[in-house]
């Protein structure tokens, strides 16, 4: 039976159930969730009520959305792919009709607010306008106003550079404002690196024992940047990660050589970084040094520590293998920013000035 007390939502493209914990942290009751990845789906139901996810095309499932009508949210990260500038930003990608059928789950359950997240590219690029334009249309179409904001993880308490964009759309509203103004009130300082991985001790130790095996090696060609922690020094997309700084976005290809890198002896143990005098040394006009020249201090960033950097809490529990568990740590939206989301939904909700009747549409952004 439903808690009269809680908000309830229905979770879509959930994953292993990242946005999910921020919104159950924020006293959303979730109903319902789903996804077609079977592990990030046993991972949901090891961590949550059992029954609650169904795993399978959401295509399938959406004629039985129709029993969660009248829900409170609606809220989910269709997949990003073909618009991420990471991939092919494809039009016709598969992926990329998921959008719409967020949208149609919408329809069907008209619920009170919806939560749709994505990257940001699908927020800025000209290349998406008339995407970005529809998904307007089509939500006002079905009675909602729309804001889209684009949110930095770093800025909400997460150790994490991640820009994502939220569109979120309210039923019956007459406006909303500024909601970026809603979202200035949760800002709060984030935690370095360091002070993150610090606590769960040095790879393979008890905390921090699911170690990624992928060797660092020296790149033959650097590309090379003002900063020691961009650019390519290494061979693979992963880069090296400040200890002192916020980590670069984590991505759903870790697990090999794209798993960003730590130098543990600066971050553990307050040695000098190896990273900055190997960057210093190359943009002095130093040769690079051989491919297996990369001391053992350098080494791949854990399970343990990646999950820490993504806010999930550290009981959380995860099935599969070591990719599949990279793959649904670096699919997932942090849980605290997820928390911050959901608050602010809450916190407009509880505004009943702003209710009314008929629908229309509000500029795209804040």
């Amino acid at each position: 039976m439903k808690n009269e007390t809680l908000l309830s939502g229905l979770s879509l493209f959930s994953g292993a159930g990242g946005m999910d914990v921020g919104f159950i942290r924020a006293g959303v009751e979730v109903v319902g969730a789903n996804d077609i990845d079977r592990d990030a789906c046993l991972t949901y139901e090891a961590n949550h009520p059992r029954g609650i996810i169904k795993c399978g095309d959401i295509n399938s499932y959406l004629l039985e959305l129709r029993r969660f009508e009248g829900v409170d949210l609606v809220f989910g990260g269709p997949p990003c792919q073909g618009f991420s500038v990471a991939g092919k930003m494809n039009p016709d990608d598969p992926r990329s009709k998921m959008l719409w059928v967020f949208m149609e789950a919408v329809s069907l359950t008209r619920p009170r607010a919806f939560v749709c997240e994505n990257v940001k590219a699908l927020a800025v690029l000209d290349k998406w306008a008339e995407v970005r334009q529809k998904l307007f249309f089509v939500a006002s179409q079905l009675g909602y106003i729309c804001k889209l904001v684009l949110l930095n993880s770093s800025d909400f308490g997460v150790p994490q550079s991640r820009e994502r964009m939220f569109l979120i759309g309210f039923r019956d509203f007459k406006g909303i404002g500024n909601l970026g103004a809603y979202f200035e009130r949760y800002k709060k300082p984030s935690p370095i690196v360091k002070d993150i991985v610090l606590p769960l001790g040095v790879a393979g130790s008890e905390k921090n024992n699911r170690v990624c095996n992928a060797k660092v090696t020296i790149a033959a060609k650097p590309v090379m940047r003002r900063s020691p922690y961009a650019g390519m020094m290494f061979n693979g997309q992963g880069r090296p990660l400040n200890p002192d700084g916020y980590s670069c976005a984590l991505h759903a290809s870790m697990g090999g050589n794209k798993t960003p890198i730590i130098d543990e002896e600066h971050c553990y143990f307050g040695q000098d970084s190896w990273v900055e005098w190997y960057h210093s040394y190359l943009m002095k006009g130093g040769e690079p040094l051989p491919l297996d020249a990369a001391p053992k201090r350098l080494r791949r960033l854990t399970i343990d520590e990646a999950l820490r950097i993504q806010t999930f809490p550290h009981a959380y529990h995860f099935i599969g293998g070591q990719s599949s568990i990279y793959r649904q740590i670096g699919n997932a939206v942090p849980c605290d920013l997820a928390q911050v989301v959901a608050a602010v939904v809450q916190d407009v909700l509880r505004q009943p000035e702003l209710i009314t009747s008929p629908p229309f549409i509000e500029g795209e952004a804040t």
